[in-house]
């Protein structure tokens, strides 16, 4: 895998605050060669911000129906190929890229995580710091993503 994408509100963040220690170890985790993307539709307004704070700008969708987001997610994973790619997400939204990616991880964070995100993803962490832990040590995904 190169690529991670990441979904923003929920994930990452909470309350449109990055969450505490997310920054550190996505900036660990490029330093060891992932491509670390984040997406949003920046449901709470404050991206410029977080784009500040992390240091990167993250992939701006256009706010619609769940499903318009969901698509567009989706088709983001598909031209970074989807092979290549671990998505990480909490939401409705999130469950096209879950499925589309070759490995989708749901975390269960300070906003929740939908249902249908649950059952989409082959993978799921209690919290952000868990899901960024398991990349961090690959080792920690051979039993659980043996197929």
């Amino acid at each position: 895998m190169t690529h991670l994408v990441l979904d923003v509100n929920g994930t990452v963040a909470a309350d449109g605050q990055l969450i505490d220690g997310v920054r550190a170890q996505l900036l660990a985790l490029q330093r060891a060669g992932w491509q670390v993307h984040w997406i949003t539709a920046d449901t709470r307004g404050r991206q410029a911000a977080l784009d500040e704070e992390l240091g990167w700008p993250a992939v701006r969708i256009a706010a619609d129906s769940a499903e318009g987001e969901a698509a567009q997610k989706a088709a983001f994973v598909q031209e970074l190929g989807a092979a290549g790619v671990i998505a990480v997400g909490n939401g409705a939204n999130d469950v096209a890229m879950l499925r589309q990616a070759a490995l989708g991880i749901a975390v269960l964070g300070p906003e929740g995580l939908a249902l249908d995100a649950l059952l989409a993803a082959d993978l799921v962490a209690p919290n952000i710091h868990s899901a960024l832990g398991l990349l961090q040590d690959p080792s920690r995904l051979v039993a659980t993503w043996r197929r």
